[in-house]
């Protein structure tokens, strides 16, 4: 009798110590998940920014796909809102950092890319319904939808022209050193190409390389400096008058970060990379006032799905579930 006695006393420990333990921690994970926006006065300025510590923290699973078949990532993604804003916060393992996107090198009197690629995050929400979206997620519109008519190149796009979506991608390579992530849209897969676009307006990268695809064409602009992680943006580039200078082990940028401009630069990017991992926020107005974004409304929940490259490209991602967006005050 005193045995059980104990036992029960022991399980009802646990389970107290366990509730406990659930109500201190800051993480929250399930297989359907949701991101609360909290209100707040005044939005954060910096990744440090205390307002941070006031928002709820989702720890969001990620399924390896492709090369990463087999593998898991997590992404911890927190989310606030002012009157007129909305910030993201997303943090999550990455032993490597990888963003030099098939940069140049110079050895033995040649010019060759290195083989590499970049670290990104990328968020896909609903502009206008996208069938089946909401319980499959990116599967029905980031990979070749069935019976799509161009299935060898259309890797991005919808099943019909009635359905478009918001594509977030922060590139570590291409966009973060311009301060913002690539803001573009998808929509049905055509004959000719996918259905990923630009917003309006500019941005993106430039390709640095001479007409015959030998080498480099820009190099950094006198008096000017080279942007985050060693990246030349295009903006800061001058034509290469003068090969000589160069000297084995040189490397200069292949894919340089354009400064954009109207729609295509709404989504603005701040960054760190530190201590085995990546730090980034994102922040855009709730209501852009243009149709290849997404309008937010706090009065509404909203479904999106998020991709997680580790120096890939393609469809080598990490891919989360769908998950619910909804806004608190």
């Amino acid at each position: 009798m005193r045995g059980r006695i104990a036992i029960t006393l022991m399980l009802a420990l646990t389970l107290i110590l366990g509730g406990m333990l659930l109500g201190l921690g800051e993480l929250e994970g399930a297989a359907k998940q949701t991101v609360t926006v909290k209100r707040v006065k005044k939005g954060p300025t910096s990744l440090d920014d205390a307002v941070w510590q006031t928002a709820k923290a989702v720890r969001v699973p990620f399924e390896g796909k492709e090369k990463f078949e087999g593998k898991k990532a997590s992404v911890t993604t927190k989310a606030v809102y002012t009157k007129d804003s909305i910030y993201f916060l997303f943090k999550w393992d990455d032993p490597t950092l990888s963003v030099t996107k098939g940069a140049w090198k110079y050895a033995d009197q040649k010019w060759t890319h290195i083989k590499s690629n970049e670290d990104r995050i990328s968020l896909l929400f609903e502009i206008n319904r996208i069938n089946k979206f909401a319980t499959k997620g990116c599967t029905v519109a980031c990979h070749v939808p069935k019976g799509a008519p161009n299935a060898k190149d259309g890797k991005f796009g919808t099943s019909s022209a009635a359905e478009k979506g918001d594509l977030w991608h922060w590139k570590a390579a291409r966009s973060d050193p311009a301060g913002i992530a690539d803001d573009t849209w998808i929509t049905v897969i055509s004959e000719k190409k996918g259905g990923r676009k630009g917003d309006a307006g500019s941005g993106g990268d430039k390709k640095n390389i001479t007409a015959d695809k030998s080498k480099p064409m820009y190099t950094l602009a006198p008096g000017k400096q080279l942007g985050k992680h060693g990246i030349l943006l295009a903006a800061d580039a001058v034509e290469i008058t003068d090969y000589s200078v160069f000297e084995a082990g040189d490397v200069v940028t292949y894919r340089m970060p354009k400064k954009g401009q109207g729609s295509r630069a709404d989504i603005k990017a701040v960054s760190r990379y530190g201590y085995g991992g990546w730090t980034v926020m994102l922040h855009r107005k709730l209501d852009t006032g243009n149709d290849d974004d997404v309008a937010f409304n706090p009065r509404k929940k909203y479904s999106f799905g998020m991709a997680l490259f580790d120096n890939s490209g393609d469809e080598d991602s990490y891919d989360s579930e769908v998950i619910t967006l909804q806004f608190k005050k």
